[in-house]
Parts: structure tokens; sequence; C-alpha cells
């Protein structure tokens, strides 16, 4: 855990390139008590340590299913995975939970230091009253992510390859049917990958989505997310911008969704 004092900050963006539908601006000023949070995902292997000592089991399983990058999977399940309305490149697939990212046959092999996946909002709550934290405000999670900047684009700065350097884990190529993988990586990261921001957290951009404690929409009942993921791609998703933001429903899972925990000082 990194302790952070908290402080007063310019929080969202007018960025011409964001999504105003998003409300992401306008900027305004924020302050955040002081609090610890963790440097870096919850990984696969802390997650088992959960499980294992709990017994918990999660929304994917008890569903018996969660969505899938089409991309990742074989023929023959690819095409018998139904697929989501607008966003085809999703498949519902049958068998997939956070032990096998992929469904049927796949499994963590070399995989304990990415982070956990296919994990709702009930989930990651579930963990965190487990470990004795929660997940983070909305607030207190951009405060993390800009790691002391004002205003930033990303967690280091305003270019996204500063001197040709890939700084996050995201698409490449064309979306969505070739990643170039320039950054090294299609699919996910390890938790640890790349470089940390001004405050020493990693992956605050790219990799995967994080839950946090915010409702988006109580309405809609949808709880946000931040810190895009590596589906993300300027030409449809640029949300890997520190001040992005997106939603889904508590009980949903998918392939390219985690979390990361805090605690109040």
């Amino acid at each position: 855990m990194i302790e952070l004092p908290g402080g007063t900050f310019r929080m969202g963006t007018d960025d011409p390139d964001g999504f105003p539908e998003d409300r992401e601006g306008p900027v305004r000023e924020v302050s955040v008590g002081s609090f610890a949070i963790a440097a870096h995902c919850v990984t696969n292997e802390r997650f088992a340590e959960f499980v294992d000592a709990t017994g918990y089991e999660t929304d994917a399983e008890r569903f018996g299913w969660s969505y899938v990058f089409a991309k990742f999977l074989p023929k023959e399940l690819r095409r018998a995975s139904p697929r989501l309305d607008g966003t085809p490149w999703w498949c519902g697939v049958t068998g997939a939970q956070w032990r096998r990212p992929e469904g049927p046959g796949s499994d963590l092999d070399g995989r304990g230091n990415h982070p956990v996946v296919h994990v709702s909002w009930h989930d990651a709550a579930a963990f965190c009253t487990w470990a004795g934290a929660r997940l983070p405000a909305e607030a207190e999670w951009e405060y993390s992510a800009r790691g002391g900047l004002d205003q930033a684009r990303y967690p280091w700065g305003d270019e996204r390859t500063p001197g040709g350097e890939h700084r996050c884990n995201i698409w490449q190529g064309r979306f969505p049917v070739h990643d170039t993988a320039e950054d090294g990586f299609s699919g996910t990261a390890p938790v640890d990958e790349f470089e940390p921001n001004g405050f020493g957290l990693y992956n605050m951009a790219g990799n995967v989505w994080e839950w946090c404690a915010d409702w988006f929409d109580r309405a809609e009942q949808n709880r946000a997310m931040r810190g895009g993921s590596y589906l993300c791609h300027e030409s449809y998703c640029n949300r890997y911008r520190v001040a992005a933001r997106t939603a889904n429903t508590p009980d949903s899972s998918v392939g390219n969704l985690g979390f990361r925990c805090v605690v109040a000082r």
C-alpha cells in the first residue's frame, strides 16, 4: 500500500478528445482525505488466497459464464458463443471465470502476477472486506492516478509514448481486428509492468479497468470504472486518459476488468 496524504486537486477534464456523455467534466477542485492505495491491482495469486480462505464463489461462477474478447478464443468456441449487439468483439462464454479467463481449456499458468479479471463489483467489494480494505472512491482513484501532476492527460504526462516509450498496455494497430502488441502484450500484463507514476502506482492507465466504489448512474444501477484496458484504442475508446470514466452493472464481469484496494487513514 502507498500512503497518500490527500489534499485538493483539479479533477475531471475539458479535453476535446473526451466523452462529454460520460460526465468527465467540468474541471473542478476536489479534496480528498489521507488514505493508502495498493500499488497495483489485485493479482490472480492474491484473489486465490481469498477464495481458498473463504470459499467465495464469484458472480461469473454462479451465472456460469462471462464475456471474453473474441480474438482470444479458439475458432469453435468463438463460433458457438453469443456476441453483444454493438460490440461484437465480446463473446458470452460458458465456463469463463477468473480461474479460466478464456473459458474451458484455459488456466492461469504464468499469470499469477497478472490482474484478476472476470470479477464483478460485488466480488471486488467482498475481497476488500476480507482484506480489511475497500474500493476507492472515484476522487481518490483520480487523485492517485494523477501522481501529483496537474491536469496531465496520462499518469506520466501529456504524451502517450514519450520518447517513443510505451508507458501502458493498450491496443496498437487496427481495432478490433489486429493488435500489433508493440507495448509487449496482447491481453493482460503483470500488475507491476511499466514505470509507476509519481506516487509509485502501477498501471493506472491501460491493462484492466478498475472498479470504484461510486455509482456512475444510480438510476441505471451502474458502478463507475476507471483507467481503461488493454483493449482501449484511440479510434474507439481512448479512455486510458486519467479523467476518463465508464460504467457497468455491479454483477457484470468481463475479461478486462479488475480492481485495487484502498484503506482510509
